[in-house]
């Protein structure tokens, strides 16, 4: 009887304590307090940041150690301050400046000093430490780059600001957050969990240990490690074919809308952002507004779509029964409308049906097939309107909802934009007043990525998934679920094999066909943007955007790709080059065209772009 009390004491003992210690954990506020008693010094523990890895596997950053001195204002004695500072490498009216502005942050909680002190500055600095009373050093991790490309895709990390303490309560000041690219959309994943210490001093303000014996201590718990869908090898191959060069390249897989590259150009290395030379070269990416590397082209820039757009064009006819595949317009070298030329072909093709027009790419064609489309319905409103439905289907006019922070909605106009315009009813306005946008132009514009997912929708014949950076989080968080959701266009699948036709005759026969890849069976669309922008009030028109997009192979493709080059003339010159180039590296991971290759690696438009406002950035549309 005796040993069965003694078990159930033992056991009872045991049940309150737990209860208890479960009750200071998850009830107690206590710990809240904890930061405003002044005989507590807290002290926090910074987990590594988790891992980013391609798809193949291929390490892309990683972390180095980093040393930050800290200090705590009302732990401040009196010091050699110039002493101090030469040791710092600063000046005293910085250090003021510091102190001030950390007193005012908390005169109890940590504030930075000066962060990422390389090894051998902490080293000389750390053995110095103990005459300065208030301030220390703080072990944490900074980002080490393992490539030198994709800065726009990774992003970086940078101090919170006061906003975002605000609203987060879990940063403190000097802590490290992720301010872009992968890094920002995926910070709750890879920041892990930062531990705390709370340290008992006494009245002489003299550490004597935990406090409660370490109760109310956390460690902490690493990020989770992630794997991106980007191909490194890929993804360098691009960023070298754009030097010397601005624009985007976007490749997608369509079988799940998993993005294999993303190349902004001009880019730069990832590496500037990390240690002590970050603020300089931070400001010198943020000032440069002429190449504007900080931009990310592939998702920012919004362009006219030229003549890639006109695949639309013709599924939209399709699917609205207004033209038969097989039947055929006169393409006299121009379209014409009550005797009035509107808008110059490239050439005069005669009697064009859909699979022909998309292989010599003929505006009088894609003019005829929009106007039928928009001029089926009772009024000119209405037509626009439902024009606008189909291109929304692709993802067209909105944001695509990928997993990046950056980003732009592109434009598709509609019955109320033209309204406007034209200040209807005063004036009314018809087809033919919008028919450019048959062709990619008029007041259309779409970015990059769009481009490349349409195309993977044109691929699929006729769905898509939302195009994703994220591939695998490495523990208990699992793919967001919107990216398993398939999206089916309006155009019924019936409809997308003779434009998959015509994308296939572009290189047999028409716009493509010098710069072919042997063995690759590709469908691929060329495009020659006009580009205008507005320079003192006036419309400047500049040199042409070259602009191709592409898919290989023909059947179960396995890459879909847009490629957008400022002013770079005409589609095959060299975007479409760059396209051909990146899907033989993806499919063969050899390159046979190597004619080509060299031709874009040698190739420079830096003449181009240093012709008087031609190193305007992006067009203005509307």
């Amino acid at each position: 009887m005796r040993k069965i009390i003694l078990i159930a004491l033992v056991l009872f003992s045991g049940l309150l304590f737990s209860a208890r210690l479960f009750y200071l954990q998850v009830y107690d506020s206590t710990s809240d307090s904890l930061y405003q008693n002044s005989a507590i010094k807290i002290m926090y523990d910074f987990p590594q940041r988790g891992y980013m890895f391609d798809r193949n596997g291929e390490l892309l950053v990683s972390n180095q150690p980093s040393y930050d001195v800290m200090v705590i204002p009302r732990d401040v004695k009196e010091l050699d301050t110039l002493e101090f500072c030469g040791l710092l490498k600063i000046t005293k009216e910085d250090f003021k400046e510091i102190l001030h502005k950390a007193n005012v942050y908390s005169p109890r909680l940590p504030s930075v000093v000066l962060p990422q002190l390389n090894k051998a500055d902490y080293a000389s600095l750390s053995e110095k430490m103990y005459k300065y009373e208030g301030f220390y050093i703080q072990r944490r991790s900074l980002r080490e780059y393992q490539v030198n490309h994709s800065a726009n895709v990774m992003g970086y990390i940078a101090e919170v600001n006061n906003a975002t303490i605000e609203k987060e309560p879990y940063y403190q000041m000097g802590e490290l957050i992720g301010t872009a690219g992968v890094e920002k959309e995926y910070e709750n994943v890879l920041r892990g969990r930062k531990g705390v210490k709370y340290i008992q001093k006494d009245r002489f303000n003299r550490d004597i240990g935990p406090y409660k014996d370490g109760v109310f201590d956390t460690l902490p718990v690493r990020g989770n490690d992630i794997q991106l869908t980007i191909d490194a090898a890929l993804q360098k191959y691009g960023t070298d074919l754009m030097i010397h060069k601005r624009g985007g390249i976007v490749a997608i897989e369509p079988s799940t809308g998993e993005i294999l590259a993303l190349v902004s150009a001009p880019n730069y290395d990832p590496g500037l952002l990390v240690g002590r030379d970050r603020s300089k070269n931070f400001t010198k990416l943020w000032y440069d507004t002429i190449s504007k590397p900080l931009y990310d082209r592939g998702l920012m820039g919004e362009y006219p779509p030229g003549s890639p757009f006109k695949t639309l064009t013709g599924l939209i006819a399709l699917q609205d029964q207004v033209v038969g595949v097989d039947e055929t317009i006169n393409c006299p070298g121009g379209y014409y409308y009550n005797g009035r030329r509107l808008m110059k072909c490239h050439g005069a093709h005669g009697p064009t049906a859909m699979v022909h027009g998309i292989a010599q790419s003929c505006n009088t064609y894609f003019a005829a097939l929009y106007r039928r489309s928009i001029d089926k319905y009772p009024t000119v409103q209405e037509g626009t309107d439902h024009w606008k439905a189909h291109l929304a289907s692709f993802g067209l006019g909105d944001f695509l909802g990928y997993d990046l922070p950056s980003g732009k909605r592109g434009f598709i106009p509609d019955s109320k934009f033209y309204n406007k315009f034209y200040n209807y009813p005063k004036y009314k306005w018809f087809s033919t007043a919008t028919i450019s946008n048959s062709i990619g132009q008029g007041e259309i514009s779409l970015t990059p990525i769009q481009m490349a997912n349409f195309t993977a929708t044109i691929a699929n014949r006729g769905w898509y998934y939302t195009p994703h950076i994220i591939k695998n989080i490495k523990g208990p968080d699992t793919i967001p679920e919107p990216f398993k959701v398939k999206h089916h266009t309006t155009v019924e699948p019936k409809y997308f094999d003779p434009v998959v036709e015509g994308m296939a005759a572009v290189y047999k026969e028409g716009t493509a066909s010098y710069i072919r890849i042997p063995g690759i069976e590709i469908c691929g669309k060329t495009g020659t943007a006009e580009n205008f922008t507005r320079i003192d009030g006036k419309r400047v028109q500049l040199t042409d955007h070259s602009i191709f997009v592409a898919f290989a192979p023909k059947d179960n493709p396995k890459i879909a790709i847009a490629v957008f080059v400022e002013n770079g003339y005409w589609g095959s010159r060299w975007a479409g080059r760059i396209a051909g180039l990146m899907i033989e590296k993806y499919l063969k991971g050899e390159i046979t065209r190597t004619d080509m290759e060299k031709y874009v690696l040698d190739g420079s438009l830096e003449d181009e772009y240093a012709k008087p406002y031609s190193g305007q950035p992006f067009p203005i549309n509307r």
